[in-house]
């Protein structure tokens, strides 16, 4: 314990002016912002938020922050509070300015670029928080250190004051408030939800912090602090599933004499379902793509399962169990701090560190090994589970090799509802999977048929995260998914032989139609994730509308746009009638099933019951011409919240459902988003 203090006390001593190391400007963000943040829409927006939280995040690893408070502000402002060691103020040894400038103004200036101040770190190593100064329309911070109230306000990341000393304090920490640039970015509202997600995860795998969100607007708040870490996140992701055994945690450090320190926890829990769900993060950054640690966890856990089966009682299992059967109904959540992480991998989330990878198979053999010896009633059922999941792959690759007979898992034979492209290039291909023969038959019809295929499905497909794979494999409608597409499926599947490089959804906007696209998208999730993962997914964004006055005639995706529309309509001639507050009132008449039109003061408003009811023209100039439609591309995201949402709307559990659905009620229209 005294060792840790004294650890403790000379970062605190060391995190000084000279801590803070500058590698470059700040010149291009505001000129190529996705760049630096990913993209300019909803994504870009909420991830500065998750750059200024990483910051006080770090604070946290080193032990020195215990509260975090982040509101988002009724004028479209945030900020984020910590109680940290609070920002260095004093003259940098190189730029001779006020160090707190030089960390809000110079892109890659930080404290993670020295090891003294901060022994592991997320975030995007630095880039964080002078990247959000200039994305933004105006930002302060205010720092308390050494008894000192210390402030300084930018605009465009310039700043627009000197450092300045307010007066004198007894706390330690910073407030950084920013409004992002509405020059910038598509959209600058936050959303509660999709902050809720990143803070609670961050809680999960810090429980030595209490984070509070507020939102001033909704007047609302939550508070996210975990004391059982990982014990509690895996309750949380499997809330709507039965588990069969208890939380397994797991953890222990290692020191390299390449990497330093290296700190594990894992936490594994078996559930009735018939998937794997894997969350791994590195520093707190979500690894989506896996890497060293996962391949270590996956490596160890079938050897040291394997070595208790040959020790105990071997002869009673009469199949060998691979690592695919040790993982059937498996939750796993691994989290790894590592001093100098290597990242590689399509989105730059995948671990690369070699020495990891036997750091984690050490840990996992020593603990689990523990774990089994001293709990054999968890690990009888661990193993009977293996034995039922090797039973039914077995049975999986006889139903493999029986589909593979019928040409469903190879590239030769194409289904016959396919309307295939004329191109063989896969960059340029796109298919749309659409619900029902209507759709499909204006579909066709209304294609560019140069780079667009066609796979109308009859219904709705299997849920997966009910059966094993060799009923998924039986299930026609997924069998011709996978003809279509020509990579395979589960262990088999390979993205190399994918045939279009655009995968999109296309259903109604309705209750069935999300039902649909909930079905694929779990399919998608469980057995095809490098789809998602690389970002080959999407989901078509039929309207909702049509609005026509005279011969101008325009569509509206939902009903804000419906409504502008209309009044533009209006305002274009000056001899209408002014709409009243009845009128518009009379719009919600078309969200019931027996009303199709209304017509208002002349402006005709039709509502599309489906896709099926817009002729080809129509689809085309809406929905699948690239030069006007909107895909929405499907992302991991916060790969926690999506495995619980899935697990939550597939699976057996009503009531998590249920209170799911009331939560989200008034979001219904946008639930395919």
């Amino acid at each position: 314990m005294e060792e840790n203090i004294k650890k403790v006390s000379s970062q605190e001593n060391s995190y000084t002016e000279d801590s803070i190391k500058v590698l470059e400007g700040l010149e291009a963000v505001r000129k190529r912002p996705a760049m630096y943040i990913g993209d300019i829409g909803e994504r870009g927006l909420h991830h500065l938020i998750q750059e200024v939280v990483d910051n006080s995040i770090d604070e946290a690893l080193g032990g020195f922050c215990k509260n975090i408070i982040v509101t988002l502000h009724s004028d479209g402002s945030c900020s984020v509070e910590d109680d940290g060691r609070g920002i260095p103020t004093g003259p940098h040894p190189v730029k001779k300015i006020s160090t707190l400038e030089v960390v809000m103004c110079t892109l890659h200036a930080g404290g993670k670029f020295d090891k003294s101040s901060y022994r592991v770190s997320g975030g995007l190593h630095g880039v964080g928080v002078s990247c959000v100064n200039a994305l933004s329309e105006e930002m302060s911070v205010i720092v308390y250190r050494e008894g000192s109230i210390h402030s300084q306000k930018y605009q465009a990341g310039k700043p627009v004051t000197p450092v300045q000393i307010n007066g004198t304090t007894r706390k330690t920490g910073t407030i950084t408030r920013f409004k992002p640039d509405t020059t910038i970015f598509l959209t600058t509202t936050f959303k509660f939800s999709k902050v809720s997600e990143r803070l609670r995860e961050l809680a999960f795998l810090n429980p030595n912090v209490t984070i509070n969100l507020i939102d001033e607007s909704e007047k609302k708040k939550e508070t996210f602090h975990y004391e059982g870490g990982l014990v509690d996140f895996i309750k949380y992701v499997d809330v709507s599933v039965n588990p069969y055994t208890k939380p397994i945690y797991l953890s222990g450090i290692s020191s390299v004499e390449t990497l330093g320190e290296v700190q594990a926890e894992i936490c594994l829990q078996y559930n009735d379902s018939f998937s794997e769900n894997l969350l791994s993060y590195v520093n707190n950054i979500n690894t989506i793509e896996g890497g060293t640690h996962v391949t270590g966890f996956r490596t160890a856990l079938t050897r040291t399962l394997n070595n208790y089966i040959e020790k105990m009682n071997g002869s009673k299992i009469k199949v060998n169990l691979t690592g695919e059967d040790f993982r059937e109904g498996l939750t796993a959540i691994i989290s790894v701090k590592v001093p100098e992480p290597q990242f590689e991998g399509q989105t730059k989330t995948k671990l690369g560190n070699s020495e990891v990878e036997g750091i984690i198979r050490t840990i996992v053999n020593e603990k689990l090994d523990d774990y089994l010896e001293t709990n054999p009633n968890e690990a009888k059922k661990i193993i009977e589970k293996a034995a039922l999941a090797a039973e039914a792959r077995i049975k999986a690759r006889q139903a493999r090799e029986m589909v593979r007979r019928k040409s469903a898992l190879e590239n030769t034979t194409l289904p016959g509802k396919l309307a295939d492209c004329s191109s063989s290039n896969p960059l340029e291909s796109e298919i749309f999977i659409v619900e029902g023969d209507s759709a499909g038959g204006s579909a066709k019809q209304g294609r560019d048929r140069r780079f667009q295929a066609i796979l109308p499905l009859k219904g709705k497909i299997l849920n997966v995260e009910k059966a094993r794979i060799h009923k998924i494999l039986e299930n026609e409608e997924i069998r011709t998914i996978i003809q279509a597409l020509g990579s395979g499926f589960g262990e088999d599947f390979d993205i190399s032989k994918l045939r279009y490089h655009k995968i999109v959804l296309m259903a109604d906007a309705d209750v069935d139609g999300s039902h649909i696209k909930t079905l694929l998208l779990t399919l998608y999730y469980n057995y095809m994730r490098d789809l998602i993962v690389e970002g080959k997914l999407y989901i078509a964004q039929p309207p909702l509308y049509k609005i026509k006055k005279g011969k101008k005639e325009t569509y509206a995706y939902d009903e804000k746009q419906r409504e502008e529309v209309i009044l533009s309509f209006q305002k274009s001639d000056p001899k209408a009638k002014v709409l009243s507050t009845e009128d518009f009132e009379e719009l919600e008449s078309l969200q019931s099933p027996e009303t199709h039109e209304i017509n208002m003061n002349g402006i005709t408003i039709s509502r599309f019951k489906g896709l099926g009811e817009m002729n080809p023209e129509q689809l085309w100039e809406t929905t699948m011409n690239p030069e006007t439609r909107t895909l929405l591309q499907v992302s991991i995201g916060e790969a926690a919240e999506s495995a619980r949402v899935f697990q939550m709307l597939m699976g057996d559990k009503v009531e998590p459902r249920r209170e799911f659905i009331e939560q989200n009620a008034k979001y219904v229209k946008n639930l395919d988003t």
